[in-house]
C-alpha cells in the first residue's frame, strides 16, 4: 500500500491505496466523487476529465499515486451551492448542451479549463478544446454554443 495525500475540490485528503490504482477509480470509489464518469478506460472518450493543477487530465490515464501532492477538481466543485448552478452548468442547461449526461462532467471540466485561459474563445478554439471529449447525443453544436455563451462570466468566477 502507498499513502496518497492530495487536495480534491478544496479539501485535503489522505488515503492508502495500491500502487496501480487508477485515479478515476480512486476518485469514484475511495473518495466518493462519482461525478467523474468512466467510459473507455483508455483516455479516448474524455468522460473522466478532471482538472489537475488547473489543467484538464484524463483520470483513467493516471494512477492515484501520481496525484500525490496535487490539486484536483471534479465536476462536484462547480456548483456554488446545492441550490445553484455554476455559470458553465447553467449555460449547458440553457443551450441544451446535454442529453444523456454521460459526457457532461468531462465536457464541463474541459470548458472550465478553456475559459479560465481564454474568456472569449472562438468557435474554432472551443471545438479544438473539446475534440478529446466524445458525445454521442448532442452533435456538439449545443455544447459549443453553451461554452461560447459563458466566456466573460467565468473569468470573474473565483
Amino acid at each position: 500500500m502507498v499513502d496518497v495525500t492530495l487536495t480534491i475540490n478544496g479539501t485535503t485528503v489522505s488515503r492508502s491505496t495500491t500502487p496501480r490504482r487508477l485515479l478515476s477509480d480512486f476518485i469514484r470509489e475511495d473518495l466518493g466523487y462519482t461525478g467523474t464518469h468512466v467510459g473507455c478506460e483508455h483516455g479516448y472518450c474524455g468522460a473522466c476529465t478532471i482538472l489537475v493543477d488547473g489543467e484538464p487530465a484524463r483520470a483513467c490515464l493516471m494512477l492515484a499515486v501520481q496525484a500525490d501532492g496535487l490539486q484536483l477538481e471534479t465536476v462536484e466543485s462547480l456548483a456554488p451551492s446545492p441550490d445553484a448552478l455554476h455559470e458553465i452548468q447553467q449555460a449547458f442547461q440553457d443551450n441544451h448542451g446535454l442529453q444523456c449526461g454521460f459526457c457532461t462532467p468531462g465536457m464541463l471540466m474541459t470548458a472550465k479549463a478553456l475559459l479560465a485561459d481564454n474568456a472569449t474563445p472562438t468557435e474554432e478554439e472551443v471545438r479544438e478544446q473539446i475534440a478529446g471529449n466524445l458525445c454521442r447525443c448532442t452533435g456538439y453544436s449545443q455544447i459549443v454554443d453553451a461554452i461560447l455563451s459563458v466566456g466573460p462570466v467565468v473569468r470573474e468566477t473565483p
